[in-house]
């Protein structure tokens, strides 16, 4: 029987360069998606699936991120003051959605390297492992279905996958192939990061959001060392984690997440897209939102 998932990681030290200057003094994790910041989405996530202990790894302009998830005590009492109760549940909500702890990235450059650095934070438990600026919308959530997928099939690693096959797509994506297992999941054989139009015969881009065994701690170590021994100045990817548990044989399965939905909120674009829509959703604004959209045609 697979271990209950209890702990996830979340990559949050980027500099966020493609959104300057408003990331020069704001994490890009924390810019709003209409009145809730990015990352608190993705927290969210990782604890409607059972999630307690939270471990953020962030840079020395991340503060931000900690004082979000923390008491807010002189906002709280103003709230009150005001007899703004309501507001003031929503505050303390945040603070108590999980034990959260911070980890300051040192090593390599790289979307690995927060694995290596929260490795005695994971210790020989499994976890997810998830960016601070994306996430995907399901029902149920990315993080239920990862975790149910585990408890089904174990294994060291559950990726996160949507159905992409623009040829764009294939410059923008890592993708994998396999043995299919059911009708929304493979048993991965390969994975190629961005390999191109042509290349790989699979639509399962990888895109954001995994489950590793504890195994991926020992895998991300060798690729530690062996990146050691590199002189080109290569990044330090999970990518070669994957391909490390590839090569010792271990299971490996991408996960279609069913009515999934990708916001990939570190581009300029695609973010300005997700405020549009989740203005939409809400229910106080669509109504007004709308009509204002409909009058710039």
């Amino acid at each position: 029987m697979a271990q209950k998932v209890k702990k996830a990681v979340i990559a949050a030290a980027g500099f966020g360069t493609r959104f300057l200057p408003a990331t020069k003094a704001m994490p890009k994790e924390m810019l709003p998606l209409v009145d809730k910041p990015i990352i608190q989405y993705v927290v969210e996530d990782v604890v409607s699936a059972g999630v307690e202990d939270i471990a953020i790894v962030t840079g020395w302009h991340k503060r931000n991120i900690e004082d979000h998830f923390d008491y807010p005590f002189e906002l709280e009492k103003r709230l009150e003051e005001a007899g703004k109760h309501e507001q003031v549940e929503e505050v303390r909500k945040i603070a108590n959605l999980a034990n959260f702890i911070y980890i300051r990235q040192k090593g390599p450059y790289g979307n690995g390297t927060p694995i290596w650095n929260a490795r005695s934070f994971i210790g020989d438990d499994p976890f997810l492992f998830l960016w601070a600026d994306d996430f995907i919308t399901a029902t149920p959530t990315r993080c239920q279905q990862l975790v149910s997928a585990y408890e089904r099939v174990g294994g060291s690693a559950i990726l996160s996958s949507v159905r992409k096959s623009g040829p764009e797509d294939y410059k923008r994506y890592g993708y994998v192939d396999g043995q299919a297992v059911g009708d929304n999941m493979i048993q991965v054989e390969r994975m190629v990061e961005k390999p191109g139009p042509g290349v790989i015969s699979s639509d399962f881009a990888v895109v954001s959001g995994f489950l590793f065994g504890p195994e991926m701690v020992d895998a991300i170590e060798e690729a530690m060392r062996r990146l050691e021994g590199d002189k080109t100045g290569r990044e330090l990817y999970y990518t070669d984690a994957i391909n490390i548990l590839l090569e010792q044989k271990k299971l490996v399965h991408a996960l279609e997440i069913e009515n999934g939905k990708f916001y990939d909120c570190g581009n300029k674009l695609e973010y300005l897209k997700a405020v549009v829509e989740f203005g939409l959703k809400h229910e106080d604004l669509k109504a007004d939102f709308q009509e204002f959209l409909t009058s710039l045609k």
